[in-house]
């Protein structure tokens, strides 16, 4: 089973639970509709990774998000990720109108840093950063989001249980792209001006 580190040891989220089209300029950016109700799909456990890959059967898209770890049904970590998309394929699913599983939920297309405990971190000043080749190609805050994080985590506890370490991804902001090999991303996750983490990602 694959883990992921919080704070000082590893766990493995039984699931990543990912909310689609949380910001407006990203659902623009991508030419959708805008949702009536909080867009969800699971991705596995076997989809989490600390490597970013370039391509699996297709070129990648990389998403950047803010992530939070559940315990005892609460948000009790905070990190970031990368939602890895076959976009192509993406898009032939949703003219077809089928689901997208297999675009986003393949072998390592959640991409994490750590994770840090929420101890006196105040959820509505984070805000995430990431930035390829030393550009910045990502900017969004949690007031940026159509649904917040305590909106998130209230709708999908109505209908699925949370279990300890499962991981919740929040949407991205616009500024998506393609992943090309040798890219160096770097995530930066903050909290008003305090950067929390920051990590660098090699693309192979």
């Amino acid at each position: 089973m694959k883990k992921v580190r919080v704070g000082d040891e590893q766990v493995v989220p039984s699931k990543v639970l990912c909310v689609g089209r949380n910001y407006l300029d990203h659902i623009k950016e991508l030419n959708n509709a805008i949702p009536d109700e909080m867009v969800v799909f699971n991705k596995p456990n076997s989809s989490i990774t600390s490597q970013l890959k370039a391509f699996h059967q297709e070129p990648l898209h990389y998403e950047a998000e803010i992530c939070f770890l559940v315990r005892n049904g609460q948000y009790h970590s905070v990190g970031l990720g990368l939602d890895l998309t076959k976009r192509g394929l993406q898009s032939k699913l949703k003219e077809k109108g089928l689901p997208w599983e297999r675009a986003k939920s393949f072998d390592g297309s959640a991409v994490f840093s750590r994770f840090i405990p929420l101890n006196n971190i105040d959820l509505s000043h984070l805000q995430i950063e990431l930035y390829i080749n030393c550009v910045r190609v990502q900017c969004g805050t949690v007031p940026h989001m159509m649904y917040s994080p305590q909106t998130i985590l209230d709708q999908l506890s109505s209908y699925t249980s949370l279990c300890d370490n499962d991981i919740v991804m929040t949407g991205t902001p616009k500024g998506v792209g393609e992943v090309h090999r040798g890219d160096v991303f770097l995530g930066r996750l903050k909290c008003g001006d305090t950067t929390l983490i920051e990590i660098e990602w090699l693309a192979s």
